[in-house]
């Protein structure tokens, strides 16, 4: 993509949610001989780029795949560093997204997560919640899968006492079950470092979405990248099946 084309996507519309799959972290730090923490912290700061980025090209809704249900299977110091980073992203942003009006909104199941980490979320929810210039939506402890069925349950148990009945069951319906109720579906998902693959990200939601596949690890995405992927969604034709 050149830097004319990704100038160019900055002039269009921008799309506007875009979800990203940030991948690579343990990978760049193994090809610079450095422990995996690195290239975790390194990885926020590239969180911190990219969400002052996407605020700046008038993206009103970027989500994060921060941490799946599945990475709690990862070594335990891992885990920890993980656990540790999303800690002081909160503690040390909040003042700074809150007052460039942005709207922090975390999905995934909160059951289980450490006490502490649970009343941050919560803080910065509630501190943030009539900000109107970008909602960050942080995919924390999320699975796709899970999404669903637990909003297939709520549905079930619906129908069950009568408050619904089975032929009301819709799209909508379904939809506003979601982790991700009243926020609209993504128009663009990217993942880094090369892989091409959801990985259990928001597989409901991204059914219609452009999917962009970038070679660059997490940590070294920067809003040039992000420009870069945004001009290959304006370069597509978007359809929604109808041909």
């Amino acid at each position: 993509m050149s830097l004319v084309q990704a100038t160019k996507a900055s002039d269009e519309a921008a799309p506007q949610h875009v979800a990203i799959i940030m991948d690579g972290n343990r990978r760049w730090a193994r090809q610079r001989g450095l422990p995996r923490a690195v290239g975790h912290r390194q990885g926020l700061a590239a969180v911190r780029r990219i969400v002052e980025g996407a605020a700046e090209l008038g993206i009103a809704n970027l989500t994060l795949y921060s941490f799946s249900a599945e990475n709690w299977n990862r070594p335990a110091d891992e885990v920890e560093d993980l656990m540790g980073l999303l800690r002081i992203y909160i503690r040390q942003d909040l003042k700074e997204l809150h007052r460039n009006g942005v709207r922090v909104r975390v999905i995934g199941e909160r059951e289980g997560v450490a006490p502490d980490i649970v009343a941050l979320i919560e803080e910065a929810e509630t501190i943030t919640a009539d900000n109107r210039r970008m909602t960050l939506i942080i995919a924390f402890n999320y699975g796709g899968q899970d999404e669903i069925v637990r909003a297939a349950r709520r549905i079930a148990e619906a129908v069950k006492a009568g408050r619904l009945q089975a032929e009301e069951i819709t799209k909508p319906v379904f939809a506003g079950e979601l982790l991700t109720a009243g926020i609209p579906d993504p128009d663009l998902v990217i993942r880094t470092s090369g892989e091409q693959r959801l990985s259990n990200f928001l597989i409901w939601q991204a059914a219609y979405a452009e999917l962009v596949f970038v070679e660059e690890f997490w940590p070294e995405f920067t809003r040039a990248s992000l420009e870069a992927a945004i001009a290959q969604y304006h370069s597509r034709e978007r359809r929604y099946g109808a041909g």
